[in-house]
């Protein structure tokens, strides 16, 4: 349990205002507290719906997403991400958060007077879990969701932020703006990994920023945590409290450097799906994995790519994240997706969806080619002048790989 007096009020388990927090909605507007709960919200305008939630003295809520909720008291639902098929509702205690805001707040130095945005919807579980945060912790919250990227930019200029709770996608929207962000001095970023050609745009922007990277999931909560010094190729460490293991099919722990599902112990954890769902994530006594394949080396978790996601080329199993971490440092690359289609001969076959320089394609796939042979290089590329994402701030693959399958 929370630490009496880290939230500003009496130290139950559940979500409540700190006295000295403020929340403040996308168009510059304080949101009042006066608002009767409510248990199934929709995610805008966010701040009512945070309004509500923090009335609800413990009750069981759920921001976004469809159907009664199934969580009972001293509980929420909150949604996965989606990337890989439709979100599923997670049920967790307000507790199991409420453990990590405590962690946080000593970390990070989050609390009274420290500004705090969010840029992404609260039916995702990173936005909600910024906000809540905040609020829970005596910080003035700022909801950016519903502005363009632009807009986003300039309110973290304009407003003074210090803390930014975000996804890449909406982190690289915000860069494109160019605008300076003098005050910034922590960006809390997870949800897919961060390529080097945004931290390099993060920290030409706001020099004075560190960037914490961190590994989770909405089943797990935080998992592990970068520092500046890691390589940028490792998650980092895990999180203060949970413990990781590597194994391999049949459960056994594998050595240091071998790639395997990672496994993980931990008191931030989800309850179950709600409903019938199965979901994805499986549990082998106190220990969960939500299907990531990952190797543990001296610098930290390397992160393979989903279970799901691999796929079998000439009977080479190839996790096509690591792909698009290569080409989204190729010049001329904005941002990278790469999608299997099946193919007679090899099982599969590998397309790019881009955006960014159409004139250097024949570069690109040069590239590809040279660093990772041409039975793994994609065979192809999709261009697109827009990308799609989820309410979660995460690629929509399903429509990338309409999008492939159609390709001709």
């Amino acid at each position: 349990m929370p630490p009496a007096g880290v939230f500003g009020q009496a130290a139950n388990p559940w979500f409540g205002w700190h006295d000295d927090a403020r929340l403040i909605g996308s168009e510059g507007a304080e949101v009042p507290r006066g608002v009767d709960f409510g248990q199934a919200l929709p995610d805008r305008p966010g701040g009512a719906a945070l309004a509500a939630v923090l009335a609800g003295q413990g009750r069981a809520f759920r921001i976004g997403g469809e159907g009664e909720v199934a969580a009972g008291f001293g509980c929420f639902e909150t949604l996965t991400g989606g990337s890989l098929g439709s979100a599923r509702r997670v049920v967790r205690t307000q507790a199991s958060w409420l453990a990590s805001f405590a962690v946080n707040a000593g970390l990070f130095d989050l609390g009274p007077g420290v500004r705090v945005a969010v840029p992404g919807r609260l039916s995702q579980s990173l936005a909600l879990y910024g906000a809540l945060e905040g609020l829970c912790l005596g910080a003035e919250v700022h909801l950016l969701d519903g502005l363009r990227p632009d807009r986003m930019a300039r309110a973290v200029a304009e407003r003074r932020i210090g803390v930014i709770y975000a996804t890449p996608v909406h982190l690289a929207q915000m860069v494109a703006s160019g605008l300076q962000w003098p005050a910034l001095r922590l960006v809390l970023v997870g949800g897919a990994k961060l390529e080097p050609g945004l931290r390099a745009g993060l920290a030409a922007l706001a020099p004075a920023a560190v960037v914490r990277e961190f590994y989770g999931a909405a089943e797990a909560s935080f998992i592990t945590l970068a520092t500046p010094e890691d390589p940028p190729d490792t998650v980092g460490r895990p999180y203060p409290g949970v413990s990781l293991r590597i194994c391999d099919t049949g459960g056994a722990d594998l050595p240091d450097g071998m790639v395997g599902e990672v496994w993980l112990r931990s008191p931030y954890v989800f309850q179950r799906y709600a409903g019938t769902d199965p979901g994805s994530a499986r549990w082998r006594g106190a220990w969960l994995t939500v299907g990531e394949i990952g190797q543990m080396t001296r610098h930290g978790l390397i992160l393979r790519g989903r279970a799901g996601r691999m796929v079998t080329i000439a009977g080479q199993n190839v996790f096509p994240e690591d792909i698009e971490r290569f080409l989204a440092g190729v010049p001329g690359v904005a941002q990278a997706a790469v999608l299997a289609r099946r193919d007679a001969t090899r099982g599969h076959v590998l397309l790019a969806v881009l955006m960014g320089e159409r004139a250097m394609e024949r570069d690109i796939l040069a590239a590809a080619r040279e660093r990772l042979g041409p039975m793994l290089a994609p065979r192809g590329v999709i261009w697109r002048d827009d990308w799609p994402t989820l309410g979660s701030g995460k690629t929509d693959l399903a429509v990338l790989q309409a999008e492939v399958d159609a390709w001709r």
